[in-house]
């Protein structure tokens, strides 16, 4: 299990076709790779952790305490940085850089990113509320939500009330991910299913939190190639 993090850009969706004839959904993403910048330890802050950082920046682009920071690490300005507690800092090192490897044998993983941004979207849309009746006395307040509260007793209107406002532009993380593939040349990983966020957005991926028991879809495939190979037995 990996402690640290990767950074990737969302390119898109496309399909996954296997020998079987079944078809899975996958999520392509763009990694980037992650470079130690500091190593903490408990002496500094009380605490163990690596300080990575990704993407590439202008140093034009950055304040003055900032390019300072970078000079006296001697690496590169680097866009974001992030820290991660870790048990062992002795397997880290400044400088050492770290891609898609890290992912290696894990077959599951954890997701955060932020989901595309609707605006101020009304109750139906933002709830699924089923809306008011089209017809029989309704009129103009057809996808409105109804009534938000009670009378004089409480008189207000409870926190949490689901009612219209701003949708979406939310982190969200998505557990328990299957890894379909990874292309270690072109820095991309092939996740199941779909993830939050639009194209070209930042998704930070680590390794799943939870113990996972379930299989990954290659394992039923064998399962079922090898049932398929071994004889019934004979009926008596």
């Amino acid at each position: 299990m990996t402690e640290i993090a990767l950074i990737g850009k969302k390119l898109g969706m496309t399909r996954q076709f296997y020998k079987t004839g079944k078809v899975v959904p996958v999520t392509v993403l763009k990694m980037e790779k992650a470079r130690v910048i500091q190593i903490i330890d408990t002496e500094k802050r009380g605490y163990k952790a690596v300080q990575l950082g990704y993407g590439k920046i202008k140093s034009s682009k950055l304040i003055k305490s900032m390019k300072g920071f970078f000079a006296k690490k001697n690496t590169e300005p680097k866009k974001r940085l992030k820290e991660f507690r870790v048990e062992n800092i002795e397997n880290y090192k400044e400088g050492n850089e770290f891609g898609l490897e890290i992912f290696k044998d894990i077959k599951f993983v954890d997701t955060k990113s932020k989901s595309i941004g609707k605006g101020f979207a009304g109750a139906m849309k933002r709830h699924n509320f089923g809306g008011l009746r089209a017809t029989h006395g309704v009129s103009i307040s057809h996808r409105s939500h109804g009534s938000t509260g009670q009378r004089q007793d409480p008189g207000k209107v409870f926190k949490g009330k689901k009612m219209a406002g701003h949708m979406g532009d939310k982190l969200r993380t998505m557990q328990n991910i299957e890894i379909i593939m990874t292309d270690l040349e072109n820095d991309l990983l092939y996740l199941k299913g779909s993830i939050p966020g639009s194209k070209n957005s930042e998704v930070l991926v680590k390794s799943s939190v939870k113990n996972i028991d379930k299989l990954t879809i290659d394992e039923k495939i064998l399962i079922s190639e090898q049932a398929k190979k071994t004889p019934d037995k004979k009926k008596k």
